[in-house]
């Protein structure tokens, strides 16, 4: 008798462990991109987060815990600056409230993080591509011991991320009440002569534009910095007297990096664009 109430439960325990892993993964499995595909060009469009001063919420700065880790969230965002791997969330969370009760939208330039106060802001650059996204952070997580920062899923696809999934990134604290307007690198070149020109330093770089008025070249800086391209370089050069400021983007470290870059710029309409190697 006593044996066949044992089997009994062990039969019983280990259905409701096969149900429990079953739902774990179905949940898993329901993460990721919308069902209804949204067009690459409306997601590149979407304009990224605008620091400004808003009132931290009080619960966010409160220890907590995840399992048995701790989490002690900062009491300021000033200074703070990582690298590690990002991931992203999707419809699995789609209009589910965050940490500090707001709707999450999967389209929002959003972005959880473990200890960050709540909200923030931060620029997330891939340091594979150079994109960089401006986002409000507004959720907690990623609980994963390798991972510093989850991003939304129309941050991910703005940074090239989704089908790898993980992305090396470095993430910057943004001072919210200052212009964060971006700065590019000047670059003060001469004309290049061919005894400069030595094929084993040479690299690559998408030229983008160049203008006659460097006002011209550093609104279009700004405006490719706002797309997530970077760095973006300007450089003046002169041709018979006449001074011209070029912009590029780079050095990138194939050529082929370097093509998949010009062919995204050809396609959001920078057809003037053209691969050169230069030092």
């Amino acid at each position: 008798m006593i044996q066949t109430w044992v089997l009994r439960i062990l039969l019983v325990g280990g259905l409701l462990t096969q149900l429990t892993s079953c739902s774990w993964y179905r949940g898993v499995a329901e993460d990721g991109p919308p069902v209804q595909r949204i067009s690459m060009a409306r997601i590149m469009a979407i304009p990224d987060a605008v620091p400004r001063r808003e009132p931290i919420v009080a619960s966010s700065l409160r220890t907590y815990r995840i399992g048995y880790r701790w989490y002690k969230p900062m009491r300021s965002a000033a200074g703070y600056v990582e690298r590690g791997l990002a991931s992203w969330y999707g419809r699995k969370f789609h209009r589910r409230k965050t940490s500090i009760g707001e709707i999450y939208d999967m389209y929002a330039m959003t972005a959880a993080h473990r200890t960050l106060p709540l909200p923030s802001y931060v620029r997330v650059t891939n340091l594979d591509n150079g994109r960089a996204v401006v986002l409000r952070v507004n959720d907690r997580g990623p609980f994963h011991s390798n991972r510093i920062i989850d991003l939304s899923y129309a941050a991910a696809v703005k940074l090239g991320m989704i089908g790898k999934g993980l992305a090396a990134v470095e993430v910057r604290a943004l001072n919210p009440g200052s212009t964060n307007r971006y700065t590019p690198q000047q670059v003060r070149a001469q004309p290049v002569t061919p005894k400069a020109r030595e094929p084993s330093v040479l690299r690559n770089y998408v030229q983008v534009d160049a203008f006659p008025q460097r006002t011209d070249a550093l609104s279009l800086a700004r405006k490719l910095d706002s797309l997530g391209y970077a760095p973006v370089l300007i450089s003046r050069y002169v041709v018979k007297t006449t001074a011209w400021y070029r912009l590029r983007i780079g050095p990138i470290v194939s050529e082929n990096k370097a093509l998949e870059l010009l062919n995204d710029l050809h396609m959001r309409g920078f057809v003037q664009s053209i691969l050169v190697r230069d030092q």
